[in-house]
């Protein structure tokens, strides 16, 4: 193994890291979830910070970093709608919207060019909303309840900022390939 392979190892580490969460989850462990989603999300950062600082980045870490990402929010999204902790109608929302948003992109890239990803400001707000969201859950329902209101406020935020995002990339997209279809 060489040094600049460290990130991808990390990102391999956090795909690990899902099945204890939904496992902990849904055996009444919200506390020690939150535990190991914490440490996913650390994991994550540090991945990050390896592949950029020590240039140690990769085709292979592009690819998986954000999939393990989305597979550790989307599982916990539905384990979360699972237990009754957040609202069925969120957690399809959210999963619409990422199901969008992947089909568009296969979609452009088959039918128009080859797609160079870029996720907008909105979905980053968005990913950042639901990180908070199933964190404070995780903690309301594992260590000590937080106020409805500050739920509640998630909850809002992670549907507006889904919404946008999602509407944000089928107009960006839907626009650049109707540009490049035209003659």
């Amino acid at each position: 193994m060489r040094a600049r392979d460290l990130p991808n190892l990390i990102t391999a580490f956090r795909f690990l890291l899902v099945p204890p969460v939904v496992w902990l989850l849904l055996n009444d462990r919200a506390a020690a979830a939150l535990v190991v989603f914490g440490v996913a999300g650390a994991s994550d950062g540090i991945d990050g910070y390896l592949a950029k600082r020590f240039n140690w980045s990769s085709h292979l870490g592009a690819l998986l970093d954000p999939l393990a990402d989305k597979l550790l929010l989307v599982c916990s999204f539905v384990t979360l709608g699972y237990l009754g902790w957040i609202p069925y109608w969120l957690v399809v929302l959210v999963i619409l919207r990422d199901l969008v948003i992947v089909a568009g992109a296969v979609s452009y890239h088959y039918f128009i060019e080859q797609l160079i990803a870029e996720p907008s400001w909105a979905s980053k707000l968005n990913t950042v909303a639901q990180i908070l969201l199933v964190l404070a859950v995780m903690f309301t329902h594992g260590i000590r309840e937080l106020p409805a209101t500050w739920i509640d406020t998630l909850f809002y935020s992670v549907l507006l900022t889904t919404i946008w995002s999602g509407v944000g990339y089928i107009w960006t997209w839907g626009r650049r390939a109707w540009h490049k279809r035209e003659p």
